[in-house]
């Protein structure tokens, strides 16, 4: 029995001896292979590149027609006639809808009847009083029923044009609110209108831009419903007070759109363009790796051995513009790694290949 305890025993202390030695040559193919030195990464690289840009404030805002109201009537009426299609253009002064006249033609026939009696009455009485058969009160009385009548006759032809609904200027008309047969009551909307060119865009900016801003500035828009163009204009007005809530100034910028491509309503992002430009660095924006802790970059020096290596480099960055980024921190034609940031560490050897397309590169910069 004692026998076979000290076999086991033996057994086991021969099988922990060899796993031991395993693993003790595991560690060791696994340290040499560490000690070799890993191949440099294929990286694109870029330089620092000195630039003039005027400088932008970026805003958002929205689109305002310059002159929009919902056409409606003076009086009320029935609706004879519809003369205009939704969605159409129309020039100022046209007939857009025509209210039932009928009896207000009729009245205004019997109104005309009566000024042209009072208008005998009063020719006769001119002449009576020049052979002075007439005394000066009696034709007084009569030339005050001729004024009368004519005035009749001029508040009715009124009440007739008020139901000849017109365009009060010229615009794009919306979608239709009335039908033939229907009685509108006065005020009641009958169809939006609004004038398309030019067309305004209001939006704010922060109080401290203020000494920044003056009427003629010159702005640019983009708006998503025709995504890729920007539209050009100037400030046309300055609110002439701070908005207490926000800290806000409101401005109203004016655009031109002959084609009316901009609509009111449309949201917009709206850059206000400085007067004049200043001197900037930049880089792409796949050359800057953005941190919690701070921007940085990856600088191209030459090592001792004349191997290309990366050092770490923190960064400020300001505006971005075209797919390029404004930074400081770096000087004027130093070289920066472009693509293929993530696979770095401080101090790696790289390989620089700008032939190849990396993955970095693959980054929308709108």
């Amino acid at each position: 029995m004692r026998k076979r305890l000290i076999l086991a025993i033996l057994l086991l202390a021969l099988f922990m001896a060899a796993i031991f030695g395993i693993k003790f040559w595991q560690n060791q193919q696994q340290a040499a292979q560490m000690a070799q030195p890993r191949p440099p990464a294929t990286i694109a690289s870029t330089e620092v590149r000195e630039e003039r840009w005027r400088p932008m404030l970026d805003s958002v805002g929205s689109l305002v027609a310059i002159h929009g109201t919902a056409v409606t009537t003076e009086v009320a009426g029935l609706v004879s006639k519809i003369q205009f299609e939704s969605g159409t253009w129309t020039e100022q002064g046209e007939v857009l809808l025509q209210l039932d006249d009928s009896i207000d033609q009729a009245a205004l026939e019997a109104l005309r009847a009566e000024r042209r009696l009072a208008e005998i009455k009063f020719k006769r009485a001119q002449d009576l009083l020049k052979r002075q058969v007439m005394s000066r009160s009696e034709y007084d009385e009569a030339r005050a029923s001729f004024d009368a009548a004519t005035a009749r006759v001029k508040q009715q032809e009124a009440t007739i044009r008020r139901k000849a609904i017109r365009a009060p200027f010229s615009g794009r008309l919306g979608i239709r609110q009335v039908n033939i047969g229907q009685y509108l009551e006065p005020g009641q909307p009958i169809v939006l209108l609004q004038a398309l060119d030019p067309i305004y865009v209001d939006y704010t900016l922060p109080e401290r831009y203020l000494p920044r801003l003056a009427t003629g500035q010159n702005i640019r828009i983009r708006v998503d419903a025709v995504p890729g163009e920007t539209f050009s204009g100037k400030i046309t007005a300055i609110d002439s007070g701070i908005d207490a809530g926000t800290r806000t100034v409101k401005l109203r910028a004016t655009l031109d759109n002959p084609e009316g491509q901009l609509q009111p309503g449309m949201f917009a992002k709206v850059k206000t363009l400085s007067p004049e430009e200043k001197t900037v660095l930049t880089l792409p924006r796949t050359a800057i790796s953005y941190n919690t802790y701070g921007d940085f970059v990856y600088l191209i020096e030459k090592n001792d051995e004349g191997q290309s290596t990366v050092k770490r480099q923190q960064v400020d960055t300001g505006e971005s513009r075209n797919g390029r980024i404004e930074i400081n921190g770096l000087k004027a034609g130093q070289q920066v790694v472009r693509a293929g940031l993530v696979k770095l560490r401080d101090g790696m050897p790289v390989k620089i290949d700008n032939s190849i397309e990396l993955d970095d590169d693959k980054v929308d910069t709108e």
